[in-house]
């Protein structure tokens, strides 16, 4: 069985004028990215929005020191970006799409996803979303060390750094033993 894990495609990573975005290397995967959401929900796997929950006066939280505030929660930031709101939108309900809300980089840390993919029989997982060499990359390690396999697809991940976009295609490919697809 498989899953689908779309990652923090959101406004503040990839709109223009997003907080901390990846502007036109985000913006470049949507078609692929939506494609493949489509095909993912069309075909009854699940599909896991997993997306930055952020409290704009949280002072414990390490990520404050590193970036500027992004994905507020109750903010517009947080909203699914281009087709992929709509696509959410319309299979919101169905039983196979699931909204998880994550304050890691890693969608495994502090989430029950390792609980929802073990209980549906899921032992591979495909990777989209952005960036790659952040929260993708954070979220395969885990799907790693948990005994998942990985299909990561090339044109459906984004980062604001190339150098560290390339870094982590190689990583998962070279280190995790993850499938790179193009």
């Amino acid at each position: 069985m498989k899953a689908l894990l779309s990652i923090d495609y959101t406004y503040d990573f990839v709109a223009t004028d997003g907080k901390l975005t990846t502007a036109k290397p985000g913006q470049a995967i949507e078609q692929s990215l939506t494609l493949l959401t489509e095909q993912f929900i069309q075909a009854g796997d699940f599909v896991v929005f997993a997306i930055d929950a952020h409290h704009q006066h949280d002072v414990y939280h390490p990520e404050n020191k590193l970036f500027p505030a992004h994905n507020l929660i109750g903010t517009s930031g947080r909203s699914l970006y281009g087709q992929l709101a709509n696509i959410y939108e319309q299979h919101q309900n169905k039983e196979t799409v699931y909204w998880l809300d994550k304050r890691h980089y890693s969608a495994f840390s502090g989430t029950d996803l390792d609980i929802r993919l073990r209980e549906r029989q899921i032992t591979e997982i495909h990777l989209t979303g952005v960036c790659t060499d952040i929260c993708v990359l954070h979220t395969a390690v885990d799907a790693y060390n948990l005994g998942y396999q990985i299909v990561v697809h090339k044109n459906a991940v984004a980062s604001f750094d190339p150098v560290g976009h390339e870094w982590a295609l190689n990583h998962f490919k070279n280190t995790l033993g993850a499938t790179v697809i193009d």
